[in-house]
């Protein structure tokens, strides 16, 4: 489990794309630095090519990520889709680090995950790897921590992560007034923390729960990612499913 974060120092405004409340960010929303990160030739087709399904354009908008700021990603993947797409977006002025909790995040970690290749490639040289929480303090407070399609692993049994810990170590890495931005799969309203184990989604109940007991405020959320044909009971890996499941997309705050 690997998470990347770039950060960027304060630079272009925000021109108003920051969504509030139950706002959607659409297209035409999207300000012209996002539409050219989105645009940029760094980007591989195959990368690309997922757009019309992850819409990284709408949700760097929602997410008012903007040049000069300092994110953090949380569980980027091995493609590191979103890392790319943030690290342009910041630009050189900014850093995405990218860094894992460890199995306890009281415990600390002397073990960095393997180097990606975007730490190495000249064209994301705003990204470095680190390890929650031994890599990150250095580089706190942070403008922004984002995670897509990971917090539900927060619970997996095998990670035996203390949750309630690492979603205070987040608000901790947080400046006041910084945003923790979560994409993930839907579970059935209601149901429990054994469906994280058995389908890699999660409640987005328990997760607005769960973040709010940290300190958050819940600022924002979009149905840019729902998908209402999706029955919320299959494997997220499942053919039939994978790559159009229903995504709830949350933005919480930490209060200044």
């Amino acid at each position: 489990m690997r998470i990347f974060i770039k950060t960027a120092l304060c630079g272009a405004a925000l021109a108003g794309v920051l969504a509030t409340g139950l706002a959607a960010a659409s297209a035409a929303d999207v300000p012209g630095y996002i539409k050219a990160a989105i645009d940029s030739p760094d980007r591989p087709d195959a990368d690309k090519a997922r757009d019309a399904l992850r819409k990284p354009a709408e949700m760097m908008a929602f997410a008012g990520i903007h040049p000069g700021q300092k994110v953090i990603e949380l569980i980027p993947g091995p493609g590191f889709y979103f890392t790319k797409v943030l690290s342009n977006v910041v630009g050189p002025t900014g850093h995405v680090y990218a860094s894992s909790p460890g199995p306890n995040v009281n415990a600390g970690s002397d073990t960095l995950p393997p180097k990606s290749s975007l730490t190495t490639n000249p064209a994301f040289a705003n990204v470095s790897d680190a390890v929650l929480p031994g890599g990150l303090p250095a580089v706190a407070p942070v403008d922004v921590v984002w995670t897509a399609q990971n917090y539900h692993d927060f619970h997996l049994t095998r990670l035996h992560l203390d949750v309630p810990a690492t979603d205070r170590l987040i608000f901790s890495l947080l400046k006041p007034g910084g945003e923790f931005l979560i994409i993930d799969h839907s579970a059935v309203a209601g149901s429990g923390l054994d469906v994280p184990d058995k389908l890699h989604r999660i409640n987005e109940d328990i997760v607005k729960q769960e973040v709010e007991a940290a300190g958050f405020v819940l600022e924002g959320e979009t149905d840019l990612l729902r998908n209402p044909a999706d029955p919320r009971t299959a494997l997220v890996f499942d053919p039939a499913i994978r790559g159009h499941t229903d995504q709830f997309v949350l933005r919480f705050r930490k209060p200044k």
